[in-house]
């Protein structure tokens, strides 16, 4: 495991807990330690709540290890890294990884965004290069995108799918374009309500209200709270750049705004709402937000959100990112949506989600409302052959 912060920590933890032998590295000082701390807090709670025995406990905790040195990891069958998401950094250290590994072992990357081709253009063995993409919290997340780039190997893939699965993980493939699945599938469900935000349609509470409603388990504005304003905004900046900034990927400026201020959501104690300073409790919505005049309905709210994000899942089964029950899982898993993106649309109506795009590309005209051809196909009656 390359990588002891909160995603490699909660990787190496969850391998140790199915059986593996896990040797982790990290350069930072300090990291390993830290790590080390959260995860015995967790296998103590486990065992205070008689979900693991001491001895079991013990067990998986032996089965971590450290190395002082990236070459430390070379005689692993498997390397997973889980360090910034910087393009350069992570060619860096595959370059090092390659040059030191053995000859079977495959490199997987833990990337949410970046082309997995590109990290394994700095090795002499793309095909053994492939994305494997956990979501966090790692321990309570079912999801792991599976990303094969244009030449990586089907044993690479099949190899990281199994231990996927032996972690008690779901997979889903997905090709290697920006955001892959659930990150490119989710951006209408932040982008669309800071548009409505921006418009002054609705505020903060008023839209996460409508979409809990609607069926979400975290409204937009409390979710990006809780994920990290600029983790959500570099995610978007990530996915505007890699789509030749297409209107609809483009971040918002109120967003910008916000972190440029380093209100970057609960873990500042300040983003789009404040929090106590003691105890963490959210309070109300930031003061220098936009007021609406006159809200917008939740019911319109919502339609407009589900809108957006169905014609995005159409647009990457389209672009053939993934099968459409892949899609589906994959939101259902990595998001917690209480419906597949594609499943949701046949139940609202895609003539009903055609007919809301249609509406809004008359203010919009420069393509953020578009409807993708194969939705248009799919409203004729042939749905997305599911």
């Amino acid at each position: 495991m390359l990588g002891a912060g909160t995603m490699g920590a909660g990787i190496a933890q969850v391998a140790a807990h199915a059986g593996y032998e896990v040797l982790v590295h990290d350069p930072f000082p300090g990291a390993w330690s830290r790590a080390r701390d959260r995860i015995d807090t967790y296998l103590e709670r486990q065992v205070s709540r008689g979900q693991l025995d001491p001895g079991q406990a013990a067990a998986v905790s032996g089965r971590l290890g450290t190395g002082a040195r990236i070459e430390d990891l070379a005689a692993a069958g498997l390397v997973i890294e889980a360090i910034p998401e910087d393009l350069e950094l992570k060619r860096d250290a595959f370059g090092r990884l390659d040059a030191t590994a053995t000859p079977d072992t495959v490199l997987a990357t833990n990337t949410s965004s970046l082309s997995v081709a590109a990290i394994a253009a700095a090795t002499t063995r793309p095909a053994q290069v492939v994305g494997m993409h956990f979501f966090n919290p790692v321990h309570a997340m079912r999801l792991v995108e599976v990303i094969a780039a244009a030449e990586t190997g089907e044993p690479a893939v099949a190899a990281v799918e199994e231990v996927a699965q032996r972690l008690g993980k779901t997979t889903v493939r997905a090709a290697d374009t920006p955001g892959f699945i659930v990150n490119r599938v989710a951006r209408p469900f932040y982008l669309e309500s800071l548009r409505i935000l921006g418009a002054g349609l609705a505020g903060i509470e008023a839209i996460d209200l409508a979409l809990r409603a609607a069926g979400f388990k975290m409204g937009p504005f409390e979710l990006i709270d809780t994920i990290g304003l600029d983790v959500n905004l570099a995610v978007s900046q990530s996915v505007f750049d890699a789509f030749g900034e297409q209107p609809r990927y483009r971040p918002s400026p109120i967003q910008e705004r916000l972190v440029a201020e380093d209100r970057f959501g609960r873990k500042a104690g300040a983003g789009f709402y404040d929090y106590d300073p003691g105890d963490g409790s959210r309070r109300g919505p930031w003061s220098g937000l936009p007021k609406p005049a006159t809200p917008m309905a939740a019911t319109e709210i919502s339609a407009r959100v589900l809108a957006t994000i169905v014609n995005e899942a159409a647009s990457a089964l389209e672009d053939g990112i993934a099968s459409a029950a892949d899609i589906d899982t994959a939101m259902e898993l990595g998001t917690n949506w209480p419906h597949g993106p594609l499943a949701w649309g046949e139940e609202l109506g895609l003539g009903a989600v055609l007919a809301t795009l249609s509406r809004l590309a008359t203010t919009e005209p420069d393509g953020t409302y578009a409807a993708v051809p194969l939705l248009r196909v799919a409203a004729g009656g042939t749905g997305f052959g599911r």
